[in-house]
């Protein structure tokens, strides 16, 4: 006779959907971060729940986590959807960023060891690769490792959290940021940052680091301001055609 199924305990029942929250919204983030999910684009926990083989449950779960993270924004009567960062809050944001930036340049000119500068180069070395093979989406993977490890190294958690939550906001800006010619200036101005860091001068590295954060607020503006451009051309162009008989 086979034996009574037992249900499992509240306590494991609630960790086990909890894990598997965590999951979901690994993958959903992931997918934002790749913009298969773009900005704008409403979420729907069936949708997304048959895509990931999950109940609702732990879907509902993870787009208040992904809420929290700053990824995605709820309206009522409405649902979810991945967060569209207006232009403005963008640059607010990369200013943040550039004053955190230049704290922990110097902070880390200041504390860190050889095996760690070792590391930092590895990981600039993997997006000189990334770059040599025009390889876009490699080199986003190692340039946030790169970033979050600066930050990580800097040992101060809120500031990490912090960093984290908005580099999420800024993702799909980021992303949109790599062409051929970006990610090979984005890689030489990260050398100049070890290399500060590697000689101990708290001035020059947190002058890179923030520069850096700078230099990537100016060129997202540029980019917006020319894809304002080209839709307001393609519109005047638009409304000049003809009308069919």
């Amino acid at each position: 006779m086979p034996g009574k199924k037992i249900s499992p305990h509240p306590a494991i029942a609630q960790l086990q959907c909890n894990s598997l929250a965590n999951l979901v919204q690994t993958e959903i983030e992931r997918l934002i971060l790749a913009g298969d999910l773009p900005s704008g684009a409403k979420l729907t926990e069936s949708t997304l729940a048959d895509q990931l083989g999950v109940s609702r449950g732990p879907i509902r779960e993870a787009f208040r986590m992904l809420e929290e993270a700053g990824l995605v924004r709820t309206e009522k009567n409405r649902g979810v959807f991945v967060r569209d960062i207006p232009i403005d809050e963008a640059m607010q944001i990369f200013e943040v960023r550039a004053a955190m930036d230049l704290y922990v340049g110097r902070k880390l000119a200041q504390s860190l060891n050889t095996t760690q500068v070792k590391e930092l180069r590895q990981l600039v070395d993997a997006m000189d690769q990334a770059v040599k093979t025009e390889n876009a989406q490699d080199y986003h993977r190692f340039n946030l490792k790169f970033h979050d490890r600066l930050l990580e190294l800097a040992g101060n958690d809120k500031l990490l959290a912090t960093y984290r939550k908005l580099v999420n906001e800024l993702s799909l800006f980021r992303r949109q940021n790599l062409t051929k010619e970006s990610m090979a200036i984005y890689s030489r101005e990260h050398r100049q940052i070890v290399k500060a860091i590697a000689a101990g001068d708290a001035d020059a590295a947190g002058q890179a680091m923030f520069q850096h954060v700078m230099n990537s607020r100016d060129r997202t503006l540029r980019n917006h301001e020319q894809k304002l451009a080209e839709s307001a051309a393609t519109s005047t162009a638009a409304s000049r055609q003809p009308a069919l008989a």
